[in-house]
C-alpha cells in the first residue's frame, strides 16, 4: 500500500483573501494567526502579518519561501543573553 499524497495546508480564510487581492491586483497587508499554513506560489509578492504570540510581524513573501511554513518567519522567542553568574555557560 502506497503513502497517500496530501496537498499543503493553507487556511481557507487566508487563501480566500489572497485570491481576492490577486483578482483586484491590489497589494495590502493580510493579518493572520495561522502559523501552520504553507507558503504557496500564489502568495508571492504579498505582505502577510504573522502572529508571534504577542504582535503581528509583517513578512514579505518571496520565491525562496515557497514550501516553508509561515511560522518559520515570525520567531516567538527573543534570546536576551546568558546570566553573568551562570558558570555552565563559561566552560
Amino acid at each position: 500500500m502506497t503513502r497517500s499524497k496530501k496537498n499543503p495546508f493553507v487556511a481557507n480564510h487566508l487563501l480566500g483573501k489572497i485570491k481576492k487581492l490577486n483578482m483586484k491586483g491590489e497589494k495590502e497587508i493580510i493579518v493572520t494567526w495561522s502559523r501552520a499554513s504553507t507558503i504557496i506560489p500564489t502568495m508571492i509578492g504579498h505582505t502577510i502579518a504573522i502572529h508571534n504570540g504577542k504582535e503581528h510581524l509583517p513578512v514579505y513573501i518571496t520565491e525562496r519561501m515557497v514550501g516553508h511554513k509561515l511560522g518559520e518567519f515570525a520567531p516567538t522567542l527573543n534570546f536576551r543573553e546568558h546570566t553573568r553568574n551562570d558558570s555552565k555557560s563559561r566552560r
